[in-house]
């Protein structure tokens, strides 16, 4: 695997070989990887003949500069894991969405957060050029965002979104959760238990939103959780729906000691659409 750390040397290596050793695949990152990205990583790696992993911890995706001030970086623990599992490029170095980009993530980290994420996207993608770019389902919001950024842009580009990771007691993988000490983490665990509550309320034949997420707030507020939002949104558009008919998204955002979390599950009606697709842990 090679590092390249330039827009001009990224370019060069890609030019020589683009089109003659199969798709280009994209994964962009903020680094410190865990089992999800590996995943986006691994999944590109069987559909692509060439695998670019971007790593750029973009200081516009965060709302609070205290965050940013700690995420972790690890380059040379990501440059292992990414060369271990057979990526060929580690690149280490705006466009605003209007729309599905206002409510959400957006109302409660700033339009700017959104708008962070769709100008270095936009700019991943020209300079790379791939056939194919790998998001993971836990940020639904943002790989819908981006999505319409791709439509809206022409870009020649596909968006393949792939399977929230989540470890064995059903918290989502993500970067944040080293930050959690062990009691915090068993109090996470309540939103992906929240997201199952709604799941069995719809498969028991809840329709109304509002009486769907009261046995998911109950399971918040026994671990003492208070959600920034908990909604079922349409999956096109991300805002609230009025009655479920359908495949509808459970979201949901808490504060959890240091750590700020999110998770999401697709909900599907029954009698449209068989067995939920949401996963027990």
């Amino acid at each position: 695997m090679r590092i390249v750390r330039t827009i001009a040397g990224l370019r060069a290596e890609l030019a020589p070989i683009r089109g003659r050793q199969g798709p280009i695949g994209l994964v962009p990152t903020m680094g410190a990887f865990h089992d999800g990205h590996l995943s986006l990583i691994r999944r590109a790696r069987e559909q692509c003949g060439v695998v670019v992993v971007s790593l750029f911890v973009n200081p516009t995706q965060f709302n609070d500069s205290g965050d940013l001030d700690v995420y972790p970086r690890d380059e040379l623990r990501d440059a292992a894991l990414a060369d271990e599992i057979g990526a060929d490029y580690l690149f280490a170095t705006s466009v605003s969405v209007s729309g599905v980009s206002d409510g959400l993530e957006g109302e409660h980290r700033g339009r700017e957060h959104f708008d962070g994420v769709a100008t270095v996207v936009t700019k991943l993608l020209n300079m790379v050029g791939p056939e194919v770019a790998y998001f993971g389902q836990k940020d639904a919001q943002q790989a819908l965002v981006i999505r319409r950024l791709v439509r809206d842009l022409d870009m020649p580009v596909r968006i393949e979104v792939c399977p929230t990771v989540r470890a064995d007691d059903g918290l989502a993988l993500s970067s944040r959760n080293a930050r959690l000490s062990a009691a915090k983490r068993e109090r996470a665990t309540s939103l992906h238990r929240a997201l199952r509550a709604i799941q069995d309320a719809v498969l028991a034949g809840e329709r109304d939103p509002v009486a769907a997420t009261e046995a998911a707030l109950a399971e918040l507020t026994s671990a003492g959780v208070e959600p920034e939002y908990l909604a079922l949104v349409s999956t096109d558009t991300m805002t609230p729906v009025s009655r479920i008919e359908g495949d509808v998204l459970a979201v949901v955002a808490a504060r959890v000691g240091p750590a700020r979390l999110i998770d999401n599950a697709l909900i599907q009606v029954p009698a449209l659409a068989g067995n939920t697709t949401m996963r027990r842990p």
